[in-house]
């Protein structure tokens, strides 16, 4: 597997950019390594935007870090073995290394905290993406790092297996 990080992060941002949400974004740069389709890709991921549905919690592209872990640090046995620990482990502490370094950069993972937004959740409707959106919301930015995150993660590890 050989990809450019760069070119990865320049991809998430021109997907936000055309109307993808922040966890479709982060997906869709990298789904394609592992073989997902494109529209089962966006489908799975739409609802994960905006802290999960607007709900505010936990930042879309945190969550688009984590399914793409669960791509590259898959737990198969888990789909027959509900107990299948070892394989669990290692997916869950590569989300929890995931979130700590997005944490670390950015002071949270929480899409309200990092919003700063006092309401627990907003308006089901996405909101249009005017340039006053952009100015106003970060959200561009927190998915070009994510997609840096991840990219990063799995560079590494493909550097350490040579």
């Amino acid at each position: 597997m050989s990809f450019d990080v760069n070119e990865r992060v320049e991809k998430a941002e021109q997907l936000f950019r055309s109307g993808y949400n922040c966890c479709q974004s982060v997906f869709l740069a990298y789904s394609d390594l592992y073989q997902v389709d494109r529209t089962l890709a966006a489908t799975l991921s739409a609802p994960l935007g905006g802290g999960m549905g607007r709900l505010r919690e936990v930042c879309g592209t945190v969550s688009g870090m984590s399914l793409l872990a669960g791509l590259q640090y898959p737990a198969p046995d888990a789909a027959t073995t509900p107990d299948a620990k070892t394989a669990k482990t290692k997916l869950y502490t590569v989300v929890q290394e995931l979130a700590e370094k997005f944490r670390s950069e950015n002071g949270a993972i929480v899409c309200r905290d990092l919003l700063g937004l006092a309401q627990q959740k907003d308006e089901p409707t996405p909101s249009e993406r005017t340039e006053a959106y952009y100015k106003r919301r970060p959200c561009v930015e927190y998915v070009k790092i994510a997609a840096r995150i991840f990219g990063e993660k799995l560079q590494k590890e493909i550097q350490e297996k040579q």
